[in-house]
């Protein structure tokens, strides 16, 4: 983190040096011009984690600024939601006076919403108590009449739900309302409103789609739920079982009849399509009878392993989310011998960082 950088008045010249670097990095492989969605150049961040630093009487949270090698006082946070930044305000304010809640207390996550609900997790260095869930539980209370909010505690091997540990966010696509479940600790996109811009690209990307759609690493069912009403049928993979469950909830609160999720690794399921192995999971499931024209991809940072890009190469279209330009690269110098890039696209969901979301729709040649 390089705080120093981090200014809205340079934003939209940090962006456009982005999208030049993106354009050379993969200027081989003769794509298009880069389609650049740009952040908001504040308050754009729906999560955000800090540590605790006790000094005396004194309790505040910071960061560590990788540039200037030191921790950094962080009283407000200039890529945090603005509920974020009133949620740290007010709570700092309420455990600094309490023995119980700040004793031992050396982090605390933010989770929010566009639609207004807010998730705090205290993270703890000590086994958490029954005076620890006594004054929480009235600290609920307290912030209850400014905030839609829900705590969590958290120590080794211990975790204390006051209510929930979920928010549910809800996203204008098109002028149409999803809702995803985002469960606490678990992925989700960090800037909503890129992600928002993401999703309408995605569909636009593929509004003339044929056929069905199979999609690998879905995560809480993020892009397929919003993908779903340009296939016929879209059938999923997502082996993090909290992911899995929100997205069953999120697929029944959004009404989706045409998507089913599997809860397992892309490469058991490249494993499967290749009837090297067959899994008990997967009875019930005739995946013969889906038509997959398309296949959607949003892999870990590390990219797609030599199997499942194998797999990814027998479609007729790719579409491909990457959170590191790098992999992508590596796994387009072996996808550009069979397909080619028709669409390419900077999301910026990390301003005044290196890091650069990508899109890229590839047809076969």
């Amino acid at each position: 983190m390089n705080l120093a950088a981090m200014d809205p008045q340079t934003y939209d010249t940090q962006l456009e040096n982005k999208r030049i670097k993106l354009e050379q990095a993969f200027a081989q492989f003769e794509t298009p011009n880069v389609e650049v969605f740009a952040s908001e150049p504040a308050n754009y961040r729906m999560r955000a984690e800090f540590r605790m630093w006790h000094d005396g009487d004194d309790l505040y949270y910071y960061m560590f600024d990788k540039v200037l090698n030191e921790k950094v006082r962080c009283d407000q946070y200039l890529p945090a939601s603005e509920l974020i930044n009133q949620m740290m305000s007010a709570l700092i304010a309420e455990l600094k006076p309490n023995p119980s809640l700040r004793h031992k207390l050396f982090q605390v996550d933010f989770l929010s919403t566009l639609s207004g609900e807010i998730l705090v997790s205290l993270l703890y260095h000590r086994q958490l108590d029954e005076q620890w869930c006594t004054d929480a539980t009235a600290l609920k209370a307290k912030l209850s009449s400014q905030f839609n909010v829900n705590i969590i505690g958290r120590a080794r091997k211990q975790k204390i739900d006051l209510d929930k540990d979920f928010v549910v966010e809800s996203l204008q696509v098109n002028n149409k309302t999803l809702l995803y479940k985002q469960i606490e600790n678990s992925f989700t996109q960090p800037n909503a409103k890129v992600s928002v811009k993401m999703l309408e690209w995605a569909i636009d990307a593929t509004h003339n789609s044929e056929g069905d759609l199979l999609e690998l690493y879905c995560g809480n069912g993020n892009f397929s739920i919003a993908l779903a009403q340009n296939f016929n049928r879209v059938l999923a993979t997502e082996l993090a079982k909290p992911s899995v469950d929100a997205a069953q909830y999120n697929i029944e609160v959004n009404g989706i009849e045409n998507l089913q999720i599997i809860r397992m690794s892309a490469e058991d399921f490249s494993d499967a399509m290749a009837k090297k192995r067959s899994f008990r999971r997967l009875e019930g499931i005739d995946l013969d009878s889906y038509v997959c024209n398309t296949i959607f991809v949003d892999p870990p940072r590390a990219g797609i392993d030599p199997d499942t890009l194998a797999l990814v190469q027998g479609y007729e279209r790719i579409l491909y989310i990457s959170c590191n330009p790098e992999t992508l690269k590596d796994n387009l110098q072996q996808l550009n011998q069979t397909h080619k890039v028709t669409r390419f696209a900077l999301f910026d969901q990390f301003p005044y960082t290196d890091h650069m979301e990508t899109g890229v729709l590839l047809e076969r040649r």
